[in-house]
């Protein structure tokens, strides 16, 4: 016959471990998990803050040579203008009615723009599938939270 040890753990468990009381308890390690955690979403906020500072100091010198380029263009077209209007002028057109042809093209010009902007426009359409992933977000939330 062989003797049973006087222990209380049973043969099939594995012995567990005495606790020290250096042991941190579960609250503790919670309380720490949460603190590293916030220590972590703090430094990537900060990461975010720097990275888009850069972005929107880069987005702003390039919309400022947008613009200037843009409104030395607008001064540069007048001048496209009045030689195309002196360019007829040499072609022995009246001078009133050259610069009558281009204001005509020009006003062509604007009317095919406005007509390529307002089909444009017409084709704009609420974005459907963000709608739908939001809603359905919102009404998986909603289940999800009644049920706890």
């Amino acid at each position: 016959m062989t003797a049973t040890p006087a222990s209380s753990e049973s043969p099939n468990e594995p012995p567990t471990a005495p606790r020290h009381a250096a042991d941190p308890s579960l609250g503790e390690l919670v309380a720490e998990a949460s603190a590293n955690m916030s220590t972590i979403v703090r430094g990537e906020i900060e990461l975010a803050k720097l990275e888009l500072k850069s972005s929107v100091k880069n987005l702003g010198v390039g919309s400022g040579a947008f613009i200037g380029a843009l409104v030395l263009l607008v001064f540069s077209l007048t001048f496209g203008l009045i030689a195309l209007a002196e360019g007829l002028v040499a072609l022995h057109i009246w001078r009133w009615a050259a610069y009558l042809i281009v204001f005509g093209l020009l006003l062509v010009l604007v009317g095919l723009l406005v007509l390529i902007g307002i089909r444009k426009v017409k084709r704009v359409r609420a974005p459907q599938k963000t709608i739908e992933t939001g809603k359905d977000t919102v009404a998986y939330l909603k289940a999800n939270t009644r049920k706890s």
